[in-house]
């Protein structure tokens, strides 16, 4: 069963979908609670439907719309994977107020790290490392492209994942390319906090719980790279305790 199935299944109450934002950078659904995912869609042609209910998506249910995160198109896909994190039950007393900026400098100094996902952090991250390698989909100047992953990730001490991947549907193969003994961070705000993913060789879980939900959507509709965003906490979410406690 692929991860994604298996987060929907894990989804242990429904509830009803108040409202779907479909920003540029970020995708919202609101149910009892607020969840994020990246919005992407490359390569739209006027005559396709890349949301086929649009307009509607707010006449089904929280579950129907979290399968939609199995959806060939990007962006029902990233609908449904807001949605799967607007559902799940996140056991926020095992979270900690962590940037996972901090985490990988912490982690990745001196070490080879492999950043699937080109973050606003990579300078410093790259000062901080030993080898620092970055994989990107649409390649900035120093980055390599993604299809480069089988080559780089399983010679990697430290990798770390865009939460993305959940859209894009590349994070089962990602995962499955790290070497056990690597330490393994999925990151940003599409990732859900699950334990789950640990049985998946994840070690951290790094992504966003929405405090203020209309503050949230509000920025999301307006454009708001996730910088920007506000009524958001970033948090982390460790396979064991966190370092120092």
């Amino acid at each position: 069963m692929a991860i994604i199935d298996q987060l929907i299944a894990s989804i242990q109450c429904d509830a009803p979908v108040r409202r779907v934002q479909i920003g540029p950078f970020w995708t919202a659904v609101l149910a009892d609670r607020c969840g994020l995912a990246s919005t992407s869609s490359p390569g739209h042609r006027h005559d396709e439907a890349p949301v086929r209910e649009a307009g509607r998506l707010t006449e089904r249910s929280g579950l129907e719309l979290a399968r939609l995160a199995t959806s060939e198109s990007f962006l029902e896909a990233a609908v449904g994977v807001a949605a799967i994190n607007a559902l799940l039950e996140v056991d926020e007393a095992r979270t900690v107020e962590m940037n996972a900026r901090d985490l990988l400098l912490e982690q990745g100094r001196g070490k080879r790290v492999a950043l699937v996902g080109h973050f606003p952090f990579v300078p410093a991250l790259r000062e901080a490392a030993g080898q620092l390698t970055v994989l990107e989909l649409a390649p900035r100047p120093g980055d390599l492209a993604a299809d480069e992953a089988e080559r780089v990730i399983p010679e990697a001490d430290v990798v770390a994942i865009t939460g993305s991947g959940f859209v894009n549907g590349t994070v089962d193969r990602l995962l499955g390319l790290c070497r056990r003994d690597s330490f393994v961070v999925l990151l940003g705000p599409s990732t859900p906090l699950s334990p789950i993913l640990f049985d998946y060789g994840v070690d951290v879980l790094s992504g966003t719980v929405v405090s203020d939900a209309e503050t949230a959507m509000r920025h999301v509709a307006e454009g708001a790279s996730f910088r920007q965003i506000r009524g958001v906490r970033m948090v982390s979410l460790f396979r064991e305790s966190a370092p120092g406690e």
